[in-house]
């Protein structure tokens, strides 16, 4: 069953959400992320996001902008003028660095490579699976199985050091791993090393996976839009005046966020939602049995003009005149909704918002004549064969780097 209307999408996500579980593809996503946020349901899903929860609160988050920031402004060292540079492979690679240093206050330059080539891994593998009609079980000593199992080792072997490391130490940083380990619940009950694995599993792949891609279509998007690219350098330039971005800064970068919420409404990272009913119920007037899948695609609502004008038309100056707040809550959802809204958005927006603002005060990226950028949705929505672009220098810039950091 698929809904194509914001109040169904309400209906199953909200009022309704109780007679719902996640859609089955999630459910093979276990062997992987096992029992954590994403995944797990009912009452253990509830404790462990009342759990989680105050490690996103967003005084926690704000102080994690500044690694952002810094990490982004690091990468641009690396950075030659009209260099040819895959801007999604780059955007991977700047994420899941900083993921893994917000996440677990580790510096993981020498294993970043591993860790993404692992998780390619399993991408791949979790988007072949759900696709077949009548998978093989991962017991079966198949080259792909073989493959995803050792990828999954090598990440569980990094992300348990972490977790053996923090706990041997017993020193609280300002991480998402402590706030995790400190997390204590109504009866003083904290997370065992395995769920705070399935948690730490869960963000490190989400939040870093989302995240650049994002950033991979915004690229694209301001490559084919100059003028919307031209107004972002001016606020960028007005705003910040050749400093890196603060948190601080974020209520007066407008136009860079919706430079990234007009992104997600085009290519939201998240395209399609599903839910399969464990109780009989109706939606919309329709009867819907125990076992039904129900569909919402944010790709389709998000294109449909009977909410957007000109919905086709990448045009981020649509928000600035209060349209989020005229809106049906459910017309735009990149981050879902409901109890079970992504409780990492809040650090997804000031992430993009923040990178985005970091790259773009110094350098423009261009499509490279030969780029081919087309949609390929899997688990999420990424650029299938990259974005392949030319980077320049912006020129009559001042630009200061981070402290610490030279230019």
């Amino acid at each position: 069953m698929v809904v194509n209307h914001p109040d169904l999408v309400e209906e199953v996500l909200v009022t309704k959400n109780r007679h719902f579980h996640k859609h089955f593809a999630l459910r093979t996503a276990r062997s992987t992320l096992g029992n954590g946020l994403l995944t797990s349901e009912g009452d253990f899903w509830r404790r462990q996001r009342k759990l989680a929860q105050p490690a996103f609160h967003r005084e926690k988050i704000a102080a994690l902008a500044g690694v952002m920031v810094r990490f982004a402004d690091r990468m641009l060292e690396s950075w030659e003028t009209e260099q040819v540079r895959d801007a999604q492979e780059d955007m991977m690679r700047l994420t899941l660095e900083i993921v893994a240093k917000t996440l677990f206050d580790a510096e993981i330059a020498s294993e970043s490579a591993e860790a993404s080539a692992a998780m390619e891994t399993l991408l791949k593998t979790f988007t072949a699976r759900v696709g077949r009609m009548l998978p093989l079980p991962e017991w079966i000593p198949t080259p792909t199985n073989l493959r995803f199992r050792e990828a999954l080792r090598r990440l569980d072997r990094i992300i348990f050091k972490f977790i053996a490391q923090r706990r041997g130490s017993g020193e609280e940083r300002d991480d998402l791993l402590s706030m995790l380990l400190a997390a204590r619940d109504e009866d003083d009950g904290q997370m065992t090393d395995r769920q705070l694995r399935d948690e730490a599993m869960t963000l490190f792949m989400a939040g870093h996976e989302t995240t650049a891609n994002t950033l991979a279509w915004v690229w694209f998007l301001l490559s084919n839009h100059p003028e919307a690219e031209a107004r972002l350098h001016v606020e960028l330039d007005t705003v910040l005046n050749g400093r890196v971005p603060t948190f601080d800064d974020l209520p007066r970068l407008a136009y860079t966020e919706s430079v990234v919420t007009e992104a997600l409404r085009l290519y939201p990272t998240v395209w399609l939602l599903g839910r399969e009913a464990v109780e009989p119920c109706q939606v919309g007037g329709y009867d819907v049995p125990v076992g039904t899948t129900v569909y919402m695609s944010q790709w389709v609502i998000h294109r449909d003009a009977r909410f957007f004008d000109d919905p086709l038309v990448y045009r981020p100056e649509r928000w600035a005149d209060g349209l989020a707040k005229r809106l049906h809550r459910y017309a735009y959802f990149p981050f879902g909704g409901g109890p079970r809204i992504c409780i990492g958005n809040t650090f997804a927006m000031m992430e993009a918002v923040l990178l985005l603002a970091t790259i773009a005060r110094r350098y423009r990226l261009a499509l490279t004549p030969d780029a081919r950028v087309d949609p390929l949705p899997t688990m999420t929505l990424r650029p299938r064969h990259g974005v392949s672009v030319t980077v320049s220098r912006r020129v009559g810039v001042g630009v200061r780097s981070s402290p610490g950091l030279s230019s």
